[in-house]
C-alpha cells in the first residue's frame, strides 16, 4: 500500500478531537481537585477525603500521559507528512505507524482512566449512602433485613 499524504491527514480531526476530550477532563478534574482541598482545609479529613484525594493523584498521572502520548502522536503525524513531501517513504511510513501506536496507547490509558473514575464515583456514593456492601446482593440483602425488621415491629 502506498501511504500518501491523506493518509496520515485523515488522524488528524480524530487526534485534536481526543486532545480536547483530554483537556475536559482534565479542567473537570482540575475543579473537583480544588474543591477537595477547600473540604479538606475547612477540617473535613475523613478516610473517604483521603482515598478521593489518592484516586484523583492517580488520575492526573494518566491524564498527564494520556495528553502526552496524544501530542507524540500528533507530532508523529506531522513528521510523517514532512517525509512523505520529501519522498523518504521508509521514514514516513514508521513514523505513521508511530502515530498509531502512540494513538492506541493514549486510547487505552484514557480507557484506564474512566474505570478509575467510575470507581471514584462509587466511592463517593457508598460514603453518601454509607454502603458497608455496594453490591447488588449487598443492596437487596440490606433491603430485605429493613423490610423484614420492619414487618416485626
Amino acid at each position: 500500500m502506498e501511504l500518501t499524504i491523506n493518509i496520515p491527514a485523515l488522524l488528524f480531526p480524530a487526534i485534536s478531537l481526543i486532545m480536547l476530550a483530554y483537556t475536559n477532563r482534565f479542567l473537570a478534574l482540575a475543579t473537583l481537585v480544588r474543591s477537595l482541598k477547600s473540604k479538606y482545609e475547612g477540617g473535613d479529613k475523613n478516610v473517604v477525603l483521603h482515598k478521593q484525594i489518592e484516586n484523583l493523584r492517580y488520575r492526573l498521572r494518566l491524564i498527564k500521559n494520556m495528553q502526552a502520548f496524544g501530542v507524540i502522536s500528533f507530532a508523529c503525524c506531522l513528521f510523517c507528512m514532512f517525509f512523505i513531501y520529501l519522498k523518504w517513504n521508509t521514514f514516513a511510513e514508521i513514523l505513521f505507524a508511530l502515530s498509531l501506536v502512540f494513538f492506541m496507547i493514549s486510547l487505552v490509558i484514557s480507557l484506564i482512566e474512566i474505570q478509575i473514575s467510575t470507581k471514584a464515583l462509587e466511592l463517593e456514593l457508598s460514603s453518601l449512602e454509607e454502603l458497608e456492601n455496594p453490591t447488588l446482593v449487598g443492596r437487596l440483602k440490606k433491603k430485605f433485613d429493613k423490610n423484614y425488621t420492619s414487618g416485626e415491629q
